[in-house]
């Protein structure tokens, strides 16, 4: 337990230039999924994000198959899921049950390739919890340039989406062209979700491509607060997680998830606070006035 608390190994990790790289790698994925989580929260796309993330897993299961980039595998399987859900899903009915048939196939299939690729056992595992100590400085080149297209094409189109996730009824009728909108944004999501599988893995990319904004909603209803909340929780989580796996050597996945997970629970409380204090309010106005009167 006490290598939970190895302050003197952690700072000297610190200095390393794997841990530089998968701090800078965190920082990015953070800026990504703070900026996006909200758009995922107001959509109700927060169980798309999981099905995404299982074809991401199959991508980097093939890519390892064949010998190709882990990460540029993830990015595809990731690309393919957000076209399918997409496509698949354009009804509100029925995408729930589109997302859970494409969850899970893409978690079967990528069971069977991992299966028929008998080497490299710890790559498999990093697959579904993250293993970002083994980002290269060519991936993290490739994940800075993925990240940089995800922001900029979100800020070509964030007003009309804005609009669109608020109000989508209202969106239509105002000419706002929400079925392109759609599968754009689930492409974006597609990506960001990728570049989190290497990272947080498949199995947990939920906790910062989620849970940060669903925090940052529960005690803010503006978009640009929500934003700025969530970059600063995501932040918090994958770099926070990051160092504090170090000294133990456990998996970041865990600490990532730990700290998001203890941030939404903080952020509950304070809105419970907030709302009880609300309510208490008008009560205590009326009965300030019968004691006037």
């Amino acid at each position: 337990m006490e290598k939970f608390f190895d302050f003197e190994l952690t700072a000297r990790l610190l200095n390393l230039d794997l841990v530089h790289n998968a701090l800078l790698a965190a920082a990015v994925l953070g800026l990504v999924a703070g900026v996006l989580g909200p758009l995922i929260v107001m959509r109700r796309m927060s169980f798309a994000v999981h099905g995404t993330a299982e074809l991401a897993f199959t991508g980097a299961a093939a890519a390892m198959l064949v010998g190709s980039s882990v990460a540029y595998g993830a990015l595809g399987g990731a690309i393919v899921a957000a076209l399918l859900l997409g496509l698949l899903g354009g009804r509100e009915a029925d995408r729930d049950s589109v997302i859970g048939v494409i969850l899970s196939f893409g978690l079967g299939l990528g069971v069977l390739l991992l299966f028929l690729n008998p080497e490299r056992t710890s790559n498999k595992l990093g697959i579904l919890i993250g293993q970002i100590v083994a980002i290269e400085p060519a991936d993290l080149t490739a994940l800075v340039i993925a990240a940089v297209f995800v922001l900029v094409v979100l800020a070509l189109i964030y007003r009309p989406l804005l609009f669109a996730s608020v109000d989508p009824a209202v969106a239509v009728a105002r000419g706002v062209p929400v079925r392109v909108l759609s599968p754009i944004f689930a492409v974006l999501v597609g990506i960001a979700t990728a570049l989190g599988v290497q990272i947080v893995g498949a199995l947990l990319v939920v906790a910062l491509m989620v849970t940060p904004a669903a925090a940052a909603a529960r005690i803010t209803a503006s978009p640009l607060r929500a934003t700025v909340l969530a970059v600063v929780f995501a932040e918090t989580a994958a770099l926070g997680g990051i160092v504090l796996s170090l000294a133990p050597g456990a998996p970041v996945s865990f600490f990532v998830t730990a700290i998001s997970f203890t941030i939404y629970l903080l952020c509950r409380l304070a809105s419970y606070l907030r709302d009880r204090g609300r309510r208490s309010s008008p009560e205590d106005s009326d009965v300030a006035g019968v004691s006037a009167a």
